[in-house]
């Protein structure tokens, strides 16, 4: 949990990873990084954890979407562009 935690909190503005990313950099699974984040993501940017197609959380009604672009991330529509926000993983492990 807290390995989870700490990756995400490192997540720079602009720059996003996926839940897959994130699972892999600690050894679980992409559904049990959405299960911490969905417990323990409190107080951590979590709009920037999305899926590995770009897409937002869903949930907060539409909140995740509106806080990327605050945050500067390159979108294209409603969803991430992966190429362009994929934050390195180099560093985060």
């Amino acid at each position: 949990m807290f390995e989870v935690r700490d990756i995400v909190a490192r997540i720079p503005r602009g720059k996003v990873l996926s839940y897959g990313d994130i699972a892999e950099l600690v050894a679980t699974g992409p559904r049990q990084v959405g299960r911490i984040m969905s417990e323990y993501g409190s107080g951590l940017p979590w709009h920037r954890v999305v899926r590995s197609d770009g897409t937002p959380a869903a949930c907060h009604d539409g909140e995740a979407l509106r806080l990327l672009r605050l945050d500067g991330t390159p979108l294209r529509g409603d969803r991430v562009d992966m190429r362009a926000a994929r934050a390195p993983m180099a560093g985060l492990d």
